[in-house]
């Protein structure tokens, strides 16, 4: 098949926004992240809403593609082992030696750990349990923060190859080739309500916890679009429907997330004395859930649309691009949180340290990657890359993995 060159630009982008999403979650107001600045902004709640509701369906669906285009014609069993070796090195490594700076950082800005860094590392790779609240995960003596997608992906891939021989039986094949071909936007926009039934029965009940054990609303969030994306990686009318679908799909997305917001804003700057008697008695928590669900969906839809439109073609930045996405995913959140952790005392201002922390990062993970990871063979496979042979010489690669795997 054609390389996707759309889904490869798509994942790029969508691990970048990554990037400013996490810098953005040192300066929110009431933010919950590792570290926390002085200089925290009200108006970042709602640029956080607006790439928060789906910044990760789109790495999901990514990701469910690339399984999808990467794993026709490979032996099942040593396409698992290949892609077991290609999660679980880098999450085990990401969590020992990667990860750990950040929970050092959150642990002394807490005031929690009063002890040098290498005293810190000593008792960390003990793996025995903190005290509570001594940094996020503590209790379990050691966490994988941001890496968490790392051990969902995982597991997702593992159950999908297992049920993979059904999917792609001829009678599976039929039914999915009737499913997913664009029959107009009414279609296409259904599995909204899927996700408006979760946000209504499973995140009450089962709130956010990256924990990957009982965390169902996220699963309930995150497998389905997963398998979407395996599903339809290759039905090439899908991609050609839905890109005729791209406006309206986009105006849909705008809208819905214009609802949501402006609720949020209502709910927070509005007097109660000024709501009007009618609008009291309307049940806006499930008109806000319903826009979410809705705008969730379409946004997504909308995103794979104009990609396949607009970014399916050559691009010479691209292959390198695509490789340096799993180094710097691995090492992005920690840099963010050492570069806040320098930064925050300076007291530099509410433009500058920003700023700054975003470069820091950005030039923190280029030359890591470039300079270091790349180059090193024994390193490579602990941020995700392939094996180089040794004496090699390192060009930037004509074909990059089209997932973090």
């Amino acid at each position: 098949m054609p390389r996707r060159h759309d889904i490869d630009a798509l994942r790029v982008i969508a691990f970048a926004i990554l990037i400013l999403y996490h810098v953005s979650g040192v300066y929110q107001r009431d933010s919950d992240f590792h570290i926390v600045s002085s200089y925290q902004n009200g108006w970042l709640d709602y640029v956080r809403i607006v790439f928060n509701r789906w910044r990760m369906p789109l790495i999901f669906a990514i990701s469910g593609i690339a399984l999808g285009l990467a794993s026709r014609g490979r032996n099942p069993r040593s396409f698992m082992l290949a892609r077991t070796w290609r999660l679980l090195v880098p999450l085990v490594f990401g969590m020992l030696f990667i990860v750990s700076a950040q929970a050092y950082c959150e642990g002394v800005s807490k005031g929690t750990i009063e002890t040098g860094y290498g005293a810190f590392m000593w008792r960390y790779l003990q793996l025995r349990p903190w005290p509570a609240g001594t940094f996020a995960g503590s209790t379990h003596g050691i966490t994988w923060n941001h890496l968490w997608y790392l051990a969902y992906l995982w597991v997702y891939t593992l159950v999908l190859l297992a049920l993979a021989p059904l999917l792609r039986s001829a009678p599976a094949q039929r039914a999915i080739e009737s499913l997913v071909r664009p029959r107009g936007l009414a279609w296409l926009l259904m599995p909204a309500t899927m996700f408006f039934a979760f946000l209504v029965l499973l995140k009450p009940r089962f709130p956010e916890t990256h924990a990957l054990v009982g965390d169902w609303y996220l699963h309930a969030e995150y497998f389905p679009v997963f398998v979407l994306g395996f599903a339809v990686a290759d039905k090439a009318a899908f991609w050609t429907g839905l890109t005729r679908l791209r406006k309206p799909l986009l105006a849909i997305a705008v809208a819905c997330i214009s609802v949501e917001l402006s609720l949020k804003a209502a709910g927070q700057h509005l007097p109660a004395g000024d709501v009007p008697l009618w609008a009291q008695h309307v049940p806006w928590g499930t008109v806000e859930r319903a826009a979410r669900a809705l705008y969730m969906w379409s946004a997504l839809l909308a995103i794979f649309a104009w990609g396949h439109a607009l970014l399916n073609r050559p691009m010479r930045w691209l292959p390198y691009a695509n490789e340096a996405v799993y180094p710097w995913y691995i090492l992005h959140q920690s840099l963010i949180v050492l570069a806040a952790y320098w930064l925050i005392p300076l007291q530099i201002g509410p433009v500058l340290e920003p700023v700054l922390v975003t470069l820091l990062t950005i030039a923190g993970c280029a030359l890591l990657h470039e300079l270091v990871i790349r180059r090193v063979t024994v390193l490579r496979p602990l941020f995700g890359l392939g094996l180089v042979p040794r004496g090699a010489r390192l060009e930037r690669p004509k074909t990059a993995p089209l997932q973090v795997d």
